[in-house]
């Protein structure tokens, strides 16, 4: 049997990170689990792939990942729109799945850089409280297969309880993404072009600059040695080769996104903080243009 080759988009989708986030779970009655009485407001036990993650109510519903991510698949494949997921599961206490819409005419090529972009969907549901359950528009680069989480459309959906499951509701998910393609996935992208306009001169300047602004790491090793830390040298590095990668000048924009990649592989937040970090990030870096 001939082999068939993958095309260079297949290949490059092949390596995104999709984690299991389909473990098995279950609410349980925790008094009559351990056998003696619990707290008020402590009835109810989340166990997730044979681990007690979370102690919540009786009337607490637990909403598992295959009703809820399970509802968004069905209701894209209904809509007729394509995609390729990218999965994260943290500790099986807290997920999120980026829908990434995998359609050419979707894709935006950022001015004065070789840089592809496709938007995506990213839904984040969690276990044990750390994170909200959500959904929101976000933009997928190719370069560093890193989220760019700076859109501020969300998208709707309602939670019914059945005993102690909730049931999702969720309509009308082609009109947002629509909606979301004609508006401000486009007025982001210019804003993406005037970053990719602005030369960074001094790069250890500008990473100084925004570590202090954002508070997100120390740009010194410590008070007795002034060079740049860990962090700061990741971000330093990453500019770098993505400069070269994408044939350009460091820019802000190449700047904003290593910034952007290890706020979303190395700082130890949860998906909510790293989404409020990213759209600060953004704003921080495009007042800089």
């Amino acid at each position: 049997m001939k082999n068939i080759e993958m095309t260079p988009a297949q290949k490059f989708f092949s390596k995104l990170q999709n984690d299991n986030v389909f473990n098995p779970n279950a609410i349980f009655d925790l008094s009559a689990k351990i056998g003696m009485p619990v707290r008020k407001g402590l009835e109810m036990g989340i166990m997730s792939n044979g681990i007690l993650v979370n102690t919540v109510s009786k009337g607490y519903g637990h909403l598992p990942n295959e009703v809820f991510f399970g509802e968004v698949e069905a209701r894209l494949q209904a809509a007729g729109i394509k995609y390729v997921t990218r999965s994260i599961n943290r500790d099986d206490r807290s997920f999120s799945v980026d829908y990434i819409l995998n359609d050419e005419s979707m894709i935006v090529k950022v001015k004065n850089s070789d840089d592809r972009i496709l938007p995506m969907i990213r839904f984040t549901n969690s276990y044990d409280g750390s994170n909200k359950t959500s959904g929101h528009f976000g933009f997928f680069r190719e370069v560093c297969t890193n989220g760019l989480h700076v859109a501020q459309t969300k998208l709707g959906f309602s939670a019914k309880h059945k005993g102690d499951i909730l049931e999702i509701s969720m309509q009308g998910i082609e009109m947002l993404v629509n909606n979301f393609m004609e508006n401000e996935y486009y007025t982001l992208s210019k804003k993406f072009e005037v970053m990719a306009e602005r030369y960074i001169t001094d790069l250890e300047g500008f990473v100084k600059l925004t570590t202090e602004k954002l508070n997100l790491f120390k740009f010194e090793k410590s008070e007795k040695n002034a060079e740049p830390s860990l962090n700061a040298r990741m971000v330093l590095d990453i500019i770098k080769n993505e400069s070269v990668l994408l044939g350009t000048q460091p820019t802000l924009w190449n700047g904003y996104n290593a910034f952007n990649e290890v706020l979303h592989t190395k700082l130890k937040k949860t998906f909510d903080q790293q989404a409020n970090i990213d759209s600060l990030l953004f704003e921080t870096v495009l007042e800089m243009a």
